[in-house]
């Protein structure tokens, strides 16, 4: 019976073999199973937080501040010529547009023709993804340049508000920018100041890393301080449901945080918070900030070096703390015609010429954790 049994075997004609040997699925169809799994991408919102202007027939914006004045009394008499002390002040704030920013790829015609799936509309997401985390990273650097700074306004006994820098925690563990109690405090403290320094309290936001902001609203039941419009999923969006003292909270990964974009893991220090690593994290996340200071190739606006975000944890602002000048935004073109025949395939290429920089430091607040001294201006 086993000696008829391997005979049968020995017969059997295999359909999925090559030439009646090897794997006995080797011929059978790969089918497409409809599904395309994206790369990483992160959510982009800063172009719509700060002030945005384009820009024609020119290589930069100026904006201009104007400071106070003060009320005195005339005396009887005298020519009325303006105030005696030369009141108010003016200065003035440039923004450059940096070089042009290209994310591009060429698709074979012949490749495009086999692929059982479809390449380019994939292909020109990815690119304006890279664009716009492009775009969100330059700007929040420039919020934090400019909530180390003082006011560009510098007469003397005229001088206007600067930036704020707020320390989350008490200890010099990177792990106090994890802590509820201590961000909620940060809110508090940076919403106060902000009302101080006279800045507006429409447009106010937050911006933190998604590790804090679900550490806030996990705290809402418990600490009761945290003003909440909406339950449920909601609440869960990190798209600004949620505000303290007025300001609405975002997340992003896209902020500085400890010299990373968007969140650092390994043993809390003073220069990280204490995150376990949830492992296999490619190579996109917590990713290092790159050095992009106006000595640097293509950039024309100083978004700082690496080193300049060793503790920096979080973002507060108001939508005048930075400007960002459009030369040409976010767009994606394609070949076609004879660059096509000649290629037998086309580019897709993805540009954008913009530069960011802080305008009112006053309406910035960075938020730092693990030292006792606040980042230094750069």
């Amino acid at each position: 019976m086993a000696q008829q049994s391997t005979d049968m075997q020995a017969s059997l004609t295999r359909g999925g073999q090559a030439n009646a040997t090897g794997d006995a699925r080797e011929l059978y169809l790969q089918l497409f199973s409809g599904e395309m799994f994206k790369g990483f991408q992160t959510n982009t919102i800063a172009r719509d937080l700060v002030m945005k202007r384009t820009l024609k027939n020119g290589k930069s914006l100026q904006f201009i501040y104007t400071g106070r004045t003060k009320a005195e009394y005339h005396t009887p008499g005298n020519s009325i010529l303006g105030n005696s002390d030369g009141a108010p002040p003016v200065a003035e704030k440039t923004i450059t547009v940096d070089d042009l920013l290209i994310s591009s790829a060429f698709v074979y015609e012949l490749d495009e023709t086999l692929a059982h799936y479809e390449l380019r509309g994939e292909i020109s997401k990815k690119i304006g993804y890279a664009l716009a985390q492009k775009y969100d990273r330059l700007i929040f650097r420039a919020i934090s340049r400019g909530a180390r700074v003082a006011s560009p306004i510098t007469k003397a006994n005229f001088v206007e508000p600067g930036g704020t820098q707020i320390r989350v925690g008490t200890t010099t563990s990177g792990a106090d920018a994890y802590n509820s109690a201590n961000l909620i405090n940060a809110f508090y403290d940076a919403a106060a100041a902000l009302d101080e320094k006279g800045v507006s309290t429409d447009g106010r936001v937050g911006v933190l890393n998604p590790r804090q902001y679900y550490e806030l609203i996990q705290a809402i039941g418990t600490s009761g301080l945290v003003n909440r419009d909406t339950q449920g999923s909601s609440l869960q969006s990190g798209q600004g449901i949620i505000e303290i003292a007025g300001i609405k909270i975002y997340k992003s990964m896209n902020i500085p945080f400890f010299s990373q974009y968007g969140t650092r893991y390994g043993a809390a220090s003073a220069t990280a918070p204490g995150t376990t690593s949830p492992g296999n994290t490619g190579t996109w996340v917590s990713e290092a900030i790159e050095d992009a200071e106006d000595t640097d190739t293509g950039i024309n606006n100083d978004y700082g070096a690496q080193t300049h975000f060793a503790n920096s944890c979080g973002l507060i602002f108001q939508k005048e703390a930075a400007g960002c000048v459009e030369a040409i935004g976010p767009q994606v073109q394609i070949t076609s015609g004879d660059v096509s025949v000649i290629y037998q395939g086309d580019v897709i290429l993805g540009r954008l010429a913009m530069g960011a920089d802080y305008l009112n430091p006053a309406a910035a607040v960075e938020l730092y954790s693990g030292t006792a001294t606040a980042p230094a201006a750069f």
